[in-house]
């Protein structure tokens, strides 16, 4: 991304998933309405949270760790919902299983591509340590040929992180996929179901908004981030809109005052500020390796807990998934076993 570019988004118009359940909420009972309204202010509650307080919060390793808790938390929260509106096996449609089922899968893919590049983010830490070792200011002054291993060993640095990554390229794709699944059709016979339908749509809103903010944040920008339309018909529509407002507005602001092609995340950022002085500069030699360590510990820490948070989020959709696949195979042999008595008259 060029200094003069904008932060452009990628809009994907799927105009009103949910035009044709808008008008039900008047059917449903107090006690599913209530259910309903509870989670979507938890919802909405997540939203906000995520709003930066200055523009330059996103661009840190700090509000990507917020953001993964953030919807773990609202696929916990979804986990129990379908538990206490206590689905029988036969009142799920099919659809619905099909299309969780294929959420599920591409958000674990989404998932092994961010760790996946978060780990190789961490292995340019081995790198520095190398280079640190050589330029340890507790040992001597080192050599010309050890400055010169450590500048190469600098140099291979920065080449490795201004380079693209297939894997964050597939991940965008699949975000893609996801988002095309928020159109959903019309719930038939069950004001169960339709609240079901209509909470996840606002999980996956959420979860495919801001995994896009992420890969977009770990690739530099390469990819822009997946703008969604939410109706305003939701209660939680303002929060999302302005989220997705404010942080388009912020990346575009950073990326006009960065001279960098690739906008990188301020920990990053930082580490690789300073290894281009350490390559340029002959002075400063001691402070430099100081410094470098230290930004190189912070970057380090931060990467290993967006990691663990990542892990942690592709084990409660993995749960999830699991359960539903549980629930199913039980469903089928009760009904195989029903159907196989043998009835003596």
């Amino acid at each position: 991304m060029s200094r003069a570019d904008d932060v452009h988004h990628t809009f994907l118009p799927f105009g009103n998933p949910f035009k044709n359940i808008f008008s039900w909420g008047s059917h449903l009972s107090p006690k599913l309405l209530t259910l309903l309204n509870d989670f979507e202010l938890k919802l909405s509650t997540s939203l906000k949270s995520l709003i930066p307080k200055e523009s330059s919060e996103i661009l840190g390793l700090s509000w990507m760790i917020k953001a993964v808790e953030s919807i773990s938390e609202i696929h916990k929260d979804i986990k129990d919902l379908i538990t206490v509106l206590q689905f029988p096996l036969s009142d799920w449609d099919e659809k619905w299983i099909d299309v969780y089922l294929e959420s599920s899968v591409n958000l674990l893919d989404v998932c092994i591509a961010l760790i996946l590049e978060l780990s190789r983010l961490d292995r340019g830490r081995l790198l520095l340590q190398y280079a640190l070792h050589i330029l340890d200011p507790l040992r001597n002054r080192p050599s010309t040929d050890q400055l010169k291993r450590a500048e190469s060993t600098l140099r291979g640095w920065t080449k490795q992180f201004d380079s693209k990554n297939p894997k964050l390229e597939s991940c965008y794709s699949t975000l893609c996929e996801l988002a095309k699944t928020l159109f959903l059709g019309k719930v038939k016979n069950s004001s169960k179901g339709k609240v079901l339908i209509r909470a996840l749509y606002g999980v996956m809103v959420e979860t495919i908004f801001v995994s896009s903010i992420i890969m977009a944040e770990l690739s530099g920008w390469s990819k822009p981030p997946i703008e969604l339309h939410v109706p305003d018909k939701f209660s939680w529509h303002k929060a999302f809109d302005e989220l997705q407002g404010s942080i388009i507005a912020a990346a575009t602001t950073a990326a006009h005052n960065s001279s960098r092609k690739m906008l990188l995340f301020k920990e990053l950022e930082a580490v690789g500020m300073c290894v281009g002085r350490l390559i340029e500069e002959g002075e400063r030699l001691q402070e430099l390796v100081v410094e470098l360590g230290e930004k190189a510990e912070k970057l380090s820490g931060g990467l290993e807990i967006l990691s663990n948070k990542i892990d942690d989020f592709f084990q409660i959709v993995l749960s999830g998934r699991d359960a539903l696949l549980y629930n199913l195979r039980e469903g089928n042999e009760e009904k195989i076993e029903s159907n196989s008595t043998i009835r003596v008259d």
